[in-house]
């Protein structure tokens, strides 16, 4: 049985903090405590000694929010839909994370203050729009488009990174390749060159050069790699570089317009179901700037709230930016004549999400014949340099 931290009152007031082994769950904590004259004040279970834990995949909590949603509004309450999830939860990490918040409900927490410690698990957008839910009386609602938006974001990232898992398979292919040649073919035929005592072209002098250092240097790379690694990451946190970064991802070559739509289609979806469920709209302009992760979309944010606040319709404030093409401008325009804004924007998602899956299949139909010719010309490259010196060899015996 576990074991738990628990800090309570005794009769005269003074606190009392300690743990409690081989106990239930804090309905029986509270009761053991009654008993002896203490009032619990809160509880959380005690941490077990560290293991390698099951990561928690992206699909669990959609399972779990859709699982979640389903009990609700079947008229289950709160802690008995967390207890059964708890309950059923195959990866221990998971478990874990479940239990915190059933152990946080009991104690009196709000749900959303309950997911508020795992909110990089259940995002910005999740926390609102349960926090809507728990004050507009809708929370199977909210729960359940929760879930309904987890998944379709899921879908969209995992179309996004198919359409660079084959760039990503060819660029490795390409550095075995690569890699076999100047480890295994270019040595054997640098003896070759030593003995025909013939001056070696520019290419083939690379070419044995990078042979040699890959060779006598190869412990170098991993720590050059990881080294490579840090210093990104290091980079990626400095909110200058990043605010580039972003930048550039908006205007890059060939990807510069998938990028956009799926900044947008992050931003759009997320503040159209937050309107749905009573969130307001400046409230919902901020957490749907934070799911979008991009600087550029954030700084627009700023100006549209401003714009809202001076009383200004949203449709006509995201006319301004370039970012927003044309559909989902004039669905937003048509969703506030009519008080559909919500509705009109969602629909305005789904068509960008249409255009992105069009989008990644036209590019892929680019990217793989570009791709071979690519790798046929380092290929070419590497073989036309191991064989210039031959050529000239034959030459001179001429």
């Amino acid at each position: 049985m576990p074991a738990y931290k628990y800090t309570a009152t005794d009769r005269i007031g003074n606190k009392v903090s300690a743990t409690y082994d081989d106990i239930a769950s804090v309905a029986v904590l509270r009761e053991e405590l009654a008993k002896m004259g203490y009032v619990l004040l809160k509880a959380r279970r005690a941490k077990a000694p560290t293991k390698k834990r099951k990561k928690i995949k992206r699909s669990e909590v959609i399972a779990f929010t859709y699982q979640f949603a389903e009990m609700y509004s079947a008229g289950l309450p709160v802690l008995r839909c967390l207890e059964t999830l708890e309950e059923q939860a195959e990866n221990q990490a998971f478990k874990d994370v479940i239990t915190d918040i059933r152990q946080n409900v009991e104690t009196g927490s709000s749900l959303k203050n309950a997911f508020e410690a795992h909110r990089h698990m259940f995002s910005d957008f999740f926390l609102g729009m349960i926090e809507a839910g728990e004050s507009g009386g809708g929370l199977a609602t909210a729960i359940e488009m929760s879930a309904q938006y987890l998944e379709k974001q899921a879908d969209l990232n995992q179309k996004v990174k198919a359409a660079f898992i084959y760039p990503i398979i060819m660029g490795v292919i390409c550095l075995v390749v690569v890699g076999n040649l100047l480890v295994f073919v270019v040595p054997v035929f640098s003896k070759l060159y030593k003995r025909l005592h013939v001056p070696l072209p520019g290419p083939t002098q690379v070419l044995v050069v990078l042979s040699v250092l890959i060779r006598n240097w190869w412990w170098a790379i991993p720590i050059v790699g990881v080294a490579v690694a840090l210093l990104l990451r290091r980079l990626s946190r400095d909110p200058r570089i990043r605010a580039r970064w972003d930048a550039f991802k908006l205007n890059m070559p060939i990807f510069a317009k998938l990028n956009r739509m799926v900044v947008v289609s992050h931003f759009t979806r997320t503040f159209a179901m937050l309107v749905s469920v009573g969130v307001s709209l400046v409230e919902a302009l901020n957490i749907a700037s934070l799911v979008a992760h991009n600087h550029e979309m954030t700084e627009i944010t700023k100006e549209l709230q401003e714009a809202i606040h001076a009383g200004n319709p949203v449709g006509r404030s995201l006319k301004k930016y370039d970012l927003f093409p044309p559909v989902i401008t004039q669905l937003a325009i048509s969703g506030e004549e009519v008080g559909e804004l919500a509705t009109m924007l969602n629909k305005g998602a789904d068509f960008l999400d249409r255009d992105i899956d069009r989008t990644i299949k036209a590019l892929l139909t680019k990217l793989e014949p570009a791709l071979t010719v690519i790798m046929g010309v380092i290929v070419g490259f590497i073989l036309m340099a191991v064989y210039l010196p031959m050529f000239d060899y034959m030459q001179y015996l001429k």
